[in-house]
């Protein structure tokens, strides 16, 4: 029988670690490290520094594999993202079976930030029927709140979290004043009218490249996208969150 661990590793960073998550891994006999092309072959590279790191079992190996991208000529947003999913499960079933060819014994994966957000392992997982275990981590959410020190919810009220795209289409969400934005490739926070708002934006936040900005979104919306447009141009990919909050609320 085989067992897959899902060990969320906060943003990258060693610390952000739990103990749970560090026993996981060394109960592991494979950790699977996928890699995701040259521009992002840093990601390959957080994901070998952790295990070097934290790792003390001999007997656990590492098991690489090339991760598929999605396919932009499926016009289907949501079959071009399950088309995807099946061949990383795909992918994943051949690594597994590299690196346990008995068909016995415990895979690690090690899931950027915490599996239950905004994260598709637990779905791409769910097609391999193995049996499967989830490690919390700590979310960019938690850690971008802990870069600007600030608190994610006022006094009794709501918060919402939300995607670049819903926020884009659908715009500001009703019955709340503070919203949660990540999956944002295109700053949709662009689409918004500014006055009365405040943004905290990070990127990497928990990594030593981390990037921050605050300030009304009409002063530092245009700072947080030169930044962010640089910092994508320098390391060939960005992961970056945002709060925006309606000021005074």
């Amino acid at each position: 029988m085989i067992a897959l661990s899902l060990i969320g590793i906060g943003t990258g960073n060693p610390e952000h670690l739990t103990l749970q998550a560090i026993r996981a891994l060394n109960a592991a006999d494979v950790v699977l490290i996928p890699r995701k092309g040259e521009s992002k072959a840093d990601l390959a590279e957080l994901r070998r520094a952790i295990c070097a790191e934290v790792i003390t079992n001999p007997a656990t190996r590492m098991v690489e594999f090339n991760q598929p991208v999605r396919d932009p000529a499926t016009p289907n947003y949501r079959r071009r993202v399950d088309d995807w999913h099946d061949a990383i499960a795909k992918a994943w079933r051949a690594a597994i079976t590299e690196g346990l060819p008995g068909g016995d014994g415990r895979v690690a994966l090690l899931v950027w930030g915490d599996p239950s957000l905004y994260d598709s392992t637990l779905r791409i997982a769910a097609r391999l029927g193995l049996r499967t275990e989830v490690i919390p981590g700590i979310t960019s959410i938690q850690a971008l709140a802990a870069a600007h020190v600030i608190s994610l919810s006022e006094i009794g009220t709501p918060f919402t979290v939300t995607t670049g795209r819903r926020l884009r289409d659908g715009g500001w969400p009703e019955g709340v004043d503070t919203i949660l934005v990540m999956l944002d490739g295109d700053c949709a926070f662009q689409d918004l009218a500014p006055e009365g708002l405040s943004i905290w934006w990070g990127a990497y936040v928990g990594m030593a490249e981390e990037l921050t900005e605050a300030g009304p979104l009409a002063e530092a919306g245009p700072r947080i996208l030169a930044r962010r447009a640089e910092a994508r141009a320098q390391h060939g990919w960005i992961m970056d969150i945002y709060l925006l909050r309606r000021t005074g609320s």
